[in-house]
């Protein structure tokens, strides 16, 4: 079935209410905290203080006497016993040479290498005696330079021996002589240097672990807060504990948010993993809040330089970039694909410049490990290329929108010169019904009366392109992937008619049990309350890779739609035989199954009571039961996009920066559901508008302390923040699934920064600021406008 017959589908395009929502504003949501197993003992993790240092010894002795403790566990017990955490992507340098791979063992055995990593772990009692114990163990430390600024990288200390220069890879994309010929042509030149700031993601719920153990079979089940479980097994067996799968059951039950943070093996999942296996009883571990900001996954910390050559009419010629990147003290799991294929190949955003050349230096630093974060690698190619887009535009003297509309791509599919290729899009209709929404006819009158009160107002334009859909496994895996990134999914019709849909993707809050529940009712006829959704336990779903990079819906609902194929297919075969006809003349609508031109029918709930009691067709031609299994893997990527509009008001005396209004215009091809695409969208700017106004990690240059290390300091957006949205959509159904769907789950987080900072810088031309870091925090705001007076 093609995207263009299934959009007309009932149920799709309905803004369904979501049917988890029910047990969660009940209070009966089954979070990893809520689970208590019989006889439950607790981890809490003794962490480094020093942000680089060889470790001297570790006295747990003290400890050790202490009330509940059971056991201690330091890196000498793992050491030579167990494998270090992976990563999940191979980079390969421009000198053909792989990356450099430091082994990251779950507990600091020689050394520690940056403020927060675990050094040891006590098991007790009660999570109170074990967090009591870990301040009676004794570390010695032998204090080494730290290393946290990026370009100081090369020259500092080495964090491993394996990269003596702290540079895990040099890569690179793209053609750098035609780059370098193009830019000896052009009219113009524009320059910019750009930091993207590193975030630090705050889901709702902490992270969480708690693993149990049989020693009869010898088999541990590890409940955790994760966005892809059938991975953390993968990698846990294959890599770490090195035990067969069969042995490792890992169940992700409701999460509270990932955003990314959450995709990663922790040393907290092996840690009590191993240790239920060593003691044979169930440990948990549930991070406090300062331990999340220490111990998560960071996210961007990019500083980039990059240059656009033009023609003397403004059309793009070339684009240049180079990024210095922070991977911070490992690789995590997703790590090193993130500045790279995440990145770079995006970076022909909207616009079809025809030469592209970039290159990205990782580099290793005493901070905490660098990872997805809500857009993974897009956003970051998004403000390069939205932020120096607009300055080319300011250059020429040329409006936001006219520079984009020069350049924009109108013919599909589309060749970028970085690797992808757009199958669909309408780039100019995004931008025009962006302008109409945020009636930018008028942005001259809101302007002076903003400055008729003693303000400064802006209006700053983004127009983003993402690639998501998170597979094709032959192309990822070309650029270096371990793992495969196809979805799996299993339609089973019950007797009754209900159906249960057991899924790889795994939902933490996108309303997965909604949007699948509204894929099969449409598809089969059923109501949507019949439908069960089953995701997160890797002893009950087939193999599946997770939710990140918008995937769920692109690929996910992809295998899910593979497997109704399936289904549709036997009915009508059993549909056949019991209205004595053939399957080709059977026609499947609304829950019915009819002979074509006649009015004999059966209806779905009919048929699926038949394949369970099969007595009325021959068991020697179909088998008993209604239950497909699918899985698919995209022939390419998804490109969803759009055009943003922020328009801001900003206080001069005391740099404090108000959004007015927020325009968002998104080619999302085939909407399921539009409430949760909106609630999605509304999420992601947000997030956006934190990163672009608000929220910065921190750490001392000198000492290597996060000095962002709680809500104190790390400033997250509230509702005081929250700007007027006016949200429009555009369909251009993609290619490379049968939905048609390209995902909608990260395009705020995107579209907004850049969008958020071409308005401030709007504003702030004419008090002679040109250029201005994120977060545009009121201080930054207000430095910035004195220092362009000076």
């Amino acid at each position: 079935m093609g995207a263009n017959e299934f959009v007309n589908k009932p149920h799709i395009g309905e803004s369904v209410r979501r049917v988890e929502d029910a047990r969660f504003i009940t209070g009966q949501g089954n979070y990893v905290d809520d689970i208590v197993e019989a006889g439950q003992k607790y981890a809490a993790f003794v962490r480094s203080t020093y942000p680089h240092a060889r470790l001297t010894g570790v006295d747990t002795s003290a400890a050790e006497e202490m009330p509940g403790v059971i056991r201690i566990f330091t890196g000498k017990d793992i050491a030579g016993k167990c494998g270090g955490l992976p990563a999940g992507w191979m980079i390969v340098q421009v000198d053909g040479a792989p990356m450099k791979e430091p082994q990251r063992p779950f507990l600091a055995i020689d050394k520690v290498r940056y403020v927060g990593e675990p050094v040891a772990m006590v098991v007790a009692d009660t999570k109170e005696q074990a967090q009591n114990a870990i301040e009676s163990v004794m570390v010695d430390y032998d204090p080494l330079d730290p290393v946290i600024d990026v370009h100081k990288a090369a020259n500092g200390p080495a964090l491993h021996a394996e990269a003596p220069d702290n540079r895990c890879y040099k890569w690179g994309i793209g053609d750098k002589a035609g780059v370098d010929a193009a830019f000896t042509k052009a009219a113009h030149i524009t320059k910019i240097d750009l930091i993207n700031n590193r975030m630090i993601p705050n889901a709702m719920e902490p992270r969480a672990a708690n693993a149990t153990f049989s020693r009869a079979t010898g088999e541990s089940t590890l409940y955790t807060t994760s966005q892809n479980p059938h991975l953390v097994r993968l990698l846990m067996c294959a890599n770490i504990l090195q035990i067969p799968e069969t042995k490792l059951r890992v169940v992700a039950p409701d999460v509270g948010g990932g955003f990314g943070s959450k995709i990663n093996v922790y040393p907290e999942d092996v840690g009590v993993v191993w240790a239920s296996r060593a003691l044979n009883c169930p440990v948990k571990w549930t991070a406090e809040r300062s331990e999340s900001f220490l111990s998560d996954t960071h996210g961007r910390d990019h500083h980039t330089h990059a240059e656009m050559a033009m023609d003397k009419d403004g059309h793009f010629l070339a684009l240049r970039v180079h990024s210095d990147v922070n991977l911070g003290a490992y690789l995590a799991t997703f790590g090193p694909a993130v500045p790279t294929y995440m990145y770079a190949t995006l970076l022909a955003g909207q616009y079809k410049t025809p030469q592209l050349y970039a290159e990205v230096d990782a580099w290793f630093t005493n901070t905490a490990p660098v990872d997805a974060y809500r857009g993974a690698g897009r956003p970051e190619a998004s403000y390069v290329v939205e932020r120096i887009v607009t300055r080319c535009g300011w250059e020429l003297g040329l409006s936001q929108d006219e520079i984009r509309r020069r350049n924009f791509i109108t013919e599909y599919p589309y060749q970028t010169p970085v690797a992808m290729q757009y199958d669909t899009g309408d780039w100019p209709k995004c931008l025009d019904e962006a302008n109409k929404l945020a009636e930018v006819d008028s942005f001259d009158q809101r302007r002076k009366a903003s400055e008729a009160k003693g303000l400064r107002r802006g209006i700053g334009y983004s127009s983003y392109v993402e690639a998501c859909g998170m597979g094709p496994s032959r192309i990822v895996g070309q650029l270096g992937a371990r793992a495969g990134l196809y979805e799996s999914g299993e339609v089973r019709v019950n007797p009754t008619g209900s159906v249960t849909v057991f899924t790889g993707t795994h939902s933490h809050g996108q309303g997965h049990e909604t949007a699948f529940a509204q894929l099969v009712a449409a598809r089969l006829g059923v109501a949507i309350e019949n439908v069960e959704v089953v995701h997160g336990d890797t002893n009950r779903i087939p193999f599946g890779m997770g939710t990140y990079g918008s995937r769920s819906l692109a690929v996910g609902g992809g295998a899910i739609m593979k497997a109704l194929d399936k289904i549709e297919e036997k009915a009508k075969k059993i549909a056949a035989h019991l209205l004595e006809a053939s399957d080709a003349d059977i026609e499947f609508e609304n829950g019915q199954l009819t002979v074509k031109g006649t009015d004999k029918k059966i209806s779905f709930g009919e048929v699926a009571l038949a394949a369970y009691v099969p007595h009325n067709y021959p068991l020697e031609k179909l088998e008993p039961g209604l239950d497909e299994t699918a899985f698919f893997d995209p022939p390419n990527f998804t490109f969803p996009g759009g055009t943003y509009i922020c328009e801001v008001e900003i206080d001069p005396a005391t740099g404090v920066v108000t959004i007015d209004r927020f325009t968002c215009v998104d080619d999302f091809g085939v909407i399921v559901n539009p409430m949760l695409v909106d609630g999605q969208v509304h999420g992601g700017v947000m997030q956006g508008i934190g990163q672009a106004l608000l929220e910065e990690g921190v750490y001392d240059q000198e000492t290597g302390q996060l000095l962002t290390g709680s809500f104190m300091d790390y400033t997250m957006p509230r509702a005081i923040n929250l700007p007027n949205f006016r949200i429009g959509t555009v369909c251009t159904p993609c290619t490379s699934n049968p939905i048609g769907s390209k995902g909608a789950g990260e395009a705020g987080a995107i579209g907004a920064p850049p969008a958020v900072i071409n308005a401030v810088l709007d504003a702030l031309k004419p008090l002679g600021v040109n250029d201005i870091d994120m977060p545009a925090t009121p201080f930054h705001v207000w430095t910035a406008i004195h220092n362009a007076k000076a």
